[in-house]
C-alpha cells in the first residue's frame, strides 16, 4: 500500500507554539489527527511484514513487555520509515521543546498485545546523571497507528512530574491518566515526565511508533551512525541525515578533524558553517 504524501504541515505557528507551551506546563500534549490515515495504514501493514520476516517476538522482561512486540532501528527497514522523523506536523513541536539542533534518539515500533500488563512507571531521562528538574533534554513522541484507549494500553501519564526533583521508583504504583487518542494522533512528552505503557485488556493489539528525539549534545539511545549503514544514510534527505547525527550542534559539537561529518563521511556539501568559520576575518 502506498501512503499519500504530504508536502506541508497542517499546524500553523500558533498551534505549534501552543503545544510547546502545553509540554512546558504539563509535560505532555496530544497532536490530534495530524498523521495521514494512509501513512498509518502503510506503517501498520509493513510492521506485520517485518515481524514475520525478521522473526520478531516479545521480550522476556517486564519492562519491554512479555506480550509486546518491538522493532528497533526502523530507519534501516525501508523508505517508508524515513517520513516519520521529519513529519511536518511533529518535528516543529519537538524542535520547540528542544531546539533545531536535536537528534533522533531512537525510532521503534511498540505493539502491545492482548493480556499485556502495565509497564513500570518511569522517566526517559532516568539514567542521565543530571540533577532534577532540568532543562528539556529529551522529547519523545508516540504515534497512534491504531486508536489508543484506556482498555487497549494507551500510554499512562503522571502530569506535572517533569518538574519533580527526582525520578519515580521502578515498580512503585502511581496515580496515572491514560493518553487516549485516535489513530493518526501523536502524543508528545518531555523526557522527565513519569509515564509507562498501559495494560491491554482487549483482544486486539495497540500499535504505536516511538519516535524519540534528544538534545543535539547528548548521546543517542540507539547508535544511529553505527546502526545505519553509510550507503543507506547517503540516500536520506539532508534533514534526515542531520537528525541521525551527520550534523553539528552549535557549529562545533560533532566535527571530524575540523570538518563537517556530512562531508567527511557521506560526501555531502554541508549547508551550515562551523564555529571557526565565523572568526576567519578579524573584526572590522
Amino acid at each position: 500500500m502506498e501512503p499519500e504524501t504530504v508536502d506541508e504541515g497542517t499546524l500553523d505557528r500558533a498551534e505549534v507554539a501552543a503545544h510547546v507551551e502545553e509540554v512546558a506546563k504539563e509535560g505532555w500534549t496530544v497532536l490530534e489527527g495530524v498523521i495521514e490515515p494512509g501513512l498509518c495504514d502503510a506503517i501498520a501493514e509493513d510492521l506485520l511484514r517485518l515481524e514475520r520476516d525478521l522473526g520478531i517476538v516479545p521480550a522476556e522482561n517486564f519492562f519491554e513487555g512479555t506480550r509486546t512486540t518491538r522493532i528497533y532501528n526502523l530507519l534501516v527497514h525501508g523508505r517508508l520509515y524515513e517520513r516519520i522523523p521529519v513529519h511536518p506536523n511533529v518535528l516543529p513541536v519537538a524542535e520547540g521543546v528542544l531546539d533545531p539542533g536535536l537528534l533522533i534518539s531512537s525510532l521503534s515500533s511498540i505493539a502491545i498485545g492482548p493480556d499485556e500488563t502495565p509497564q513500570p512507571i518511569h522517566a526517559d531521562d532516568q539514567l542521565i546523571p543530571l540533577p532534577k528538574p532540568h532543562v528539556p533534554i529529551i522529547c519523545n513522541t508516540m504515534w497512534a497507528i491504531t486508536d489508543f484507549t484506556d482498555e487497549n494500553g494507551a500510554t499512562r501519564l503522571v502530569p506535572g512530574t517533569h518538574l519533580a526533583d527526582h525520578s519515580p521508583d521502578l515498580g512503585a504504583r502511581y496515580e496515572t491518566i491514560p493518553a487516549v487518542m485516535s489513530k493518526g494522533s501523536v502524543l508528545v512528552w518531555v523526557g522527565s515526565l513519569w509515564h509507562g505503557g498501559g495494560a491491554n485488556r482487549t483482544d486486539t493489539r495497540r500499535v504505536g511508533i516511538a519516535m524519540n528525539y534528544c538534545a543535539g549534545w547528548m548521546r543517542q539511545q540507539e547508535n544511529q551512525q553505527l546502526g545505519i549503514p553509510r550507503e543507506v544514510a547517503r540516500t536520506f534527505p539532508r534533514r534526515l541525515q542531520e537528525l541521525v547525527g551527520y550534523s553539528l550542534y552549535n557549529g562545533l559539537l560533532g566535527h571530524i578533524d575540523k570538518q563537517h561529518p556530512g562531508k567527511v563521511v557521506l560526501g555531502e556539501e554541508p549547508p551550515e558553517q562551523m564555529l571557526w568559520d565565523y572568526a576567519k576575518a578579524p573584526p572590522g
